[in-house]
């Protein structure tokens, strides 16, 4: 369980997040995440990372429970500099990130995929940010770039999902295909790249990063102050509160 990488003779790494029930990451799991994606891409037998998960869904954003059992602001700064590192780690990847999703991508997971250079999805994927019903804010930087704007702005207001087949008619899930098919999917995509010559395959991620019309570190971090001052308010640990209350009665 956790976090494992296997770097394959093409030069493909698999990095394969495995934590049950729901792949809700600790502040310790993003930030090994974040350490194994950061690791792919300075592993010069690396030409392109496929990221993905086993279990019931892609990811449930950050534990929840972990945070509300911690005295103070502690867990909640580490979480938020977690997801930090791992969003940052993936976008800065120094070759192309493949994300593999399947079931739910949900709030941490929004910023997973849309930080990665290429989305596969399986037919069951549905994406979405709950971060409003749970007197929080973020990732809508990292949603913008799946969805458009208008859509973005509703689905952060309402929590409604999007399915992997709407994200395709808008051209950020690459493909979707049935989900016994999805690793195999991914590493042929991945596969394709690493046959390219990697110093112009690296150069080009970085080039490419370089002309994104948005800082998506720093508008990632502008929208967690906002967490911070609802958390300042009551309203984080209200909500948390809540949502760890029906899950214990589930």
């Amino acid at each position: 369980m956790g976090v494992s990488t296997t770097v394959h003779p093409d030069g493909v790494a698999e990095i394969v997040v495995a934590v049950p029930p729901v792949n809700a990451l600790t502040v310790r799991g993003w930030y090994d995440l974040a350490d194994a994606v950061t690791a792919a891409g300075r592993d010069h037998r690396v030409r392109a990372v496929v990221l993905r998960a086993d279990g019931r869904g892609f990811n449930a954003g950050v534990d929840i429970k972990e945070m509300q059992a911690a005295e103070g602001f502690e867990a909640l700064l580490g979480a938020n500099r977690g997801c930090a590192a791992a969003f940052a780690a993936v976008y800065e990847c120094e070759v192309p990130v493949i994300a593999a999703v399947h079931g739910f991508c949900l709030g941490g997971g929004i910023g997973l995929a849309g930080n990665a250079d290429i989305i596969v999805a399986s037919e069951d994927a549905t994406f979405g940010l709950p971060e409003v019903d749970q007197g929080a804010l973020g990732a809508a930087t990292h949603l913008a770039r799946l969805v458009p704007q208008h859509l973005m702005r509703a689905m952060v207001y309402t929590c409604r999902t999007a399915t992997a087949r709407q994200l395709h008619q808008y051209g950020s899930v690459l493909e979707v295909v049935p989900q016994a098919e999805l690793r195999e999917t991914a590493m042929e995509v991945a596969g394709r790249i690493a046959g390219k010559d990697p110093l112009v395959i690296r150069r080009a991620k970085e080039s490419l990063n370089g002309i994104d019309p948005v800082d998506v570190r720093r508008s990632y971090r502008f929208e967690q102050g906002f967490t911070f001052e609802l958390n300042l308010a009551g309203a984080g640990d209200r909500h948390r509160d809540a949502f760890v209350a029906r899950k214990e009665r589930t």
